[in-house]
């Protein structure tokens, strides 16, 4: 089976379905979208659609606002799902800043009562990596859900360090790194390698050399995923394919990995 690991709602669904088809994805883990970049259709829709974006990165939005919209978000990666059930499994996301109750009864009625697989995509500003230890903590109790964390810009190296001190912390708790650390890739790698929880996430690549050097490094805990809309599923697919060593290790990484990781 060929499962894109990370994608957002694209509206309308019929055509994130199509990609799907002509990438040969038979399923894909999706994730809230904020901006939708596939309604710019020039650089200045673009850029006013990336403002978004880069306030959610940087987290200039206020807690309340940041629920607001992750409710509202969520109701329509749901809505996407169940009309979809046999294409699109989710992950929810959660706000960070709350207790660790709060946080709990988030999950609860967000995540687990909707039947999502994982929480992310968490995209914390440089700095803010310590308020996903709540989250790390109320998986760790809840089941052990994976927690996907966005790992390129504005998170720096010592960010991604600290973040990997949570997943030392909480062992038994999967984290996928997203974008596999953006231009410090390498020293990403070398920590997955030292720690069996964290999983890759192939996206966003910008350099061949990344993906190539993950997969080699480690076929089990490396993931296919387009990050559409701002990735391609055909392409990335075609990328994985090109750069496995052999077909065993295609189908782990397209596939494989992240179905035994969502098993456990």
């Amino acid at each position: 089976m060929i499962i894109d690991s990370h994608a957002h709602v694209i509206l309308p669904t019929e055509k994130q379905i199509l990609l799907m088809e002509e990438a040969g994805v038979d399923k894909t883990i999706l994730f809230c979208t904020t901006p939708p970049p596939e309604r710019a259709d020039d650089l200045k829709s673009l850029e006013k659609e990336l403002a978004v974006l880069n306030n959610v990165l940087a987290s200039n939005n206020s807690l309340d606002e940041r629920i607001k919209n992750i409710k509202s978000n969520t109701a329509v990666l749901k809505e996407v799902i169940n009309k979809n059930p046999s294409k699109f499994i989710g992950f929810g996301l959660v706000p960070l800043s709350l207790s660790y109750n709060e946080t709990a009864d988030w999950i609860n009625d967000h995540v687990i009562k909707n039947n999502f697989y994982g929480l992310g995509e968490f995209s914390p500003a440089s700095g803010k990596v310590k308020y996903l230890e709540v989250v790390f903590q109320t998986s760790d109790d809840l089941g052990c859900l994976p927690i996907w964390v966005h790992t390129f810009h504005p998170l720096n190296l010592k960010d991604i360090k600290e973040l990997v001190q949570l997943a030392k912390k909480y062992p038994k708790v999967p984290l996928i790194l997203g974008h596999i650390g953006g231009i410090h890739w390498i020293d990403v790698i070398k920590l997955a390698k030292e720690n069996h929880s964290i999983y890759l996430d192939l996206s966003a690549t910008y350099t061949i050399l990344a993906p190539t050097i993950a997969i080699k490094e480690l076929p089990e805990r490396t993931l296919f995923s387009s990050d559409a809309p701002y990735g391609n599923p055909l392409i990335f697919r075609k990328m994985i394919e090109k750069i496995s060593p052999d077909k065993r290790v295609s189908e782990l990484v397209l596939g494989g990995n992240i179905l035994n990781l969502l098993r456990q």
